[in-house]
């Protein structure tokens, strides 16, 4: 029987095509860049920006696949690897206020800039998850399911699920009771019912759903 570990890795294998073309068409680094942390009502937005080494030709490449086709475990052993053998890695996050200030969509591509702010080398073309960075004046490729089938995208989904992993552990020891390390802020049965008991948390989201009120059509004021 295989160990925990093993058992995810469903799902297709990412490949280095989309990188491949670029390269032959001249575009030397290139970034993936993906982001974790939308959905939750607790916590930040954070983004990963990766460039690998071409060709892909080592070993530890064989493991990466979408951050969310892989266990925990499986995540925090690739996350330092890519962090070491990769030309760059880093990772850029925006918190629940500025989420709540600029709106989630705003506040996103905010997390990418800084993790491309950080990132050395500077890349010359990059490698998106479905939607392009309008804020980054460099040529760029967005593709449906990146994460899932973009080598350099599905790395940067690893660094940024496991730095953001990270901060709700942290997170979970400065606000004990809503159990932000288990649930990473999303909106479980038992973080609701944490809500309904504490309060919110000083990194709820407070225009996110429970925190905001519906609101009312014009019959009923």
């Amino acid at each position: 029987m295989k160990s925990a570990k093993h058992r995810k890795r469903a799902g297709p294998v990412p490949n280095f095509k989309e990188e491949t073309a670029l390269l032959a068409a001249g575009y030397s680094p290139i970034a993936g860049l993906d982001e974790v942390g939308r959905g939750p009502i607790a916590g930040p937005v954070v983004a990963g920006a990766v460039i690998l080494p071409q060709p892909p030709r080592r070993s530890w490449m064989r493991g990466i696949r979408d951050s969310k086709a892989l266990t925990g475990l499986q995540r925090e052993e690739l996350a330092p690897i890519i962090e070491r053998e990769a030309l760059g890695a880093q990772v850029g996050m925006s918190t629940g206020e500025e989420i709540d200030r600029l709106g989630i969509v705003k506040a996103t591509h905010r997390a990418m800039e800084r993790a491309l702010d950080s990132l050395t080398p500077r890349p010359q073309h990059l490698l998106l998850d479905a939607f392009p960075l309008p804020t980054v004046p460099l040529p760029q490729t967005p593709i449906v399911k990146g994460d899932a089938h973009c080598l350099s995208i599905a790395a940067a989904s690893i660094v940024a699920k496991v730095a953001r992993d990270r901060m709700m552990d942290e997170a979970d020891e400065l606000y004990p009771g809503y159990g932000f390390s288990t649930n990473k802020g999303y909106a479980t049965v038992d973080h609701l019912r944490a809500v309904e008991e504490l309060g919110p948390s000083p990194i709820h989201r407070m225009t996110f759903s429970p925190f905001i009120q519906p609101r009312l059509f014009e019959g009923d004021r």
